[in-house]
């Protein structure tokens, strides 16, 4: 089973981007969170 490489080099920069949008969210829900707990306590 060969991995077509053609489709890895589509898949890349859309996988990259994903992934720098999701730990862009994630740090900036995590910094919500924690405001809202310490708002709470």
């Amino acid at each position: 089973m060969d991995i077509d490489f053609r489709l890895a080099i589509v898949l890349a920069p859309i996988a990259i981007a994903a992934g720098w949008a999701v730990f862009n969210i994630g740090a900036a829900a995590l910094r919500q969170i924690q405001g809202f707990l310490d708002r709470e306590a």
